[in-house]
């Protein structure tokens, strides 16, 4: 009988990819931590019996530290960490607050990097060990509106190809898992956040603005629980895992706009969110 896998995701707030995973794994056998801040982590339900609950903010050192620590000493490894905790921040960059933007950069940069810091020397003393940090399309081809979060999406690009390189050698693998569109509770988070600005200088494209906060949310995006289980299928059915996992409605439309030349993804962007 195969060891069973034990999987740490973060950021699974119910209605989320996060949760998702939770049960993708879950439903592959492994036995998962569900992790999120304390006002969140206690409103997730519907969890099979192979997932437990854990209080972990990746904002935190002390936090993720005494995470990593309490699920070391429940189930005594680690083998797959899904770095999935991330917060949206949409409006033009001239006016989005600092304060914002610094948070953005908290939760889905160094968040991400906080994690695989303090997870890496347990995978590396007991041999093996698979990151999954998550990225984006939009952190090929950054979209008007939305650059705090693209930025940070790109960053993410960076440092897990430089993770990659780095814990090779180690006997870890790490995974750049890039989503399409995928419909989850983020685009209603960005409209709620987005209720909260009043924008001086771009007064007259608050629609167009909007329309970015809900873009990925469309009728036409990837449900949820079939991306997490495509991700799941793929880290748990390769050895070794793959380097990049792209899966998701528009993928292939960011793909060609990564590639395109700067002036046609100018001009597409600039009608898509009505840049006139």
């Amino acid at each position: 009988m195969k060891e069973q896998k034990v999987v740490l995701v973060t950021g699974c707030a119910k209605g989320g990819i996060g949760y998702e995973y939770c049960l993708a794994f879950a439903g592959k056998g492994c036995r998962v931590y569900a992790s999120d801040i304390a006002v969140r982590v206690h409103e997730i339900a519907g969890l099979p019996e192979n997932v437990s609950k854990l209080e972990m903010d990746v904002t935190s050192d002390d936090s993720v530290t005494n995470g990593i620590s309490g699920i070391l000493a429940d189930s005594g490894r680690i083998d797959i960490v899904i770095n999935n905790a991330g917060i949206g921040c949409t409006g033009p960059l001239a006016e989005v607050p600092l304060d914002q933007l610094s948070k953005v950069w908290e939760v889905n940069v160094l968040g991400q990097i906080r994690v695989a810091q303090a997870v890496v020397p347990h995978m590396v003393a007991q041999g093996s060990g698979t990151i999954a940090n998550i990225g984006s399309v939009v952190g090929w081809a950054p979209t008007p509106w939305a650059g705090g979060y693209c930025a940070s999406k790109a960053a993410v690009h960076a440092f897990t190809e430089v993770l990659r390189a780095e814990l090779k050698p180690l006997g870890m693998h790490v995974v750049l898992v890039v989503p399409g569109a995928v419909r989850s509770g983020l685009g209603k988070a960005n409209t709620e956040e987005l209720g909260k600005q009043h924008w001086r200088l771009y007064a007259k494209y608050e629609e167009a603005i909007a329309e970015r906060a809900r873009a990925s949310q469309g009728s036409k995006a990837t449900d949820a629980a079939v991306f997490a289980r495509h991700v799941a299928r793929r880290v748990l059915g390769v050895r070794p895992p793959p380097k990049q996992i792209v899966f998701g409605h528009m993928t292939g439309l960011f793909t060609m706009l990564a590639w395109s030349p700067r002036w046609a993804r100018d001009l597409f962007f600039a009608k898509r969110f009505g840049l006139k």
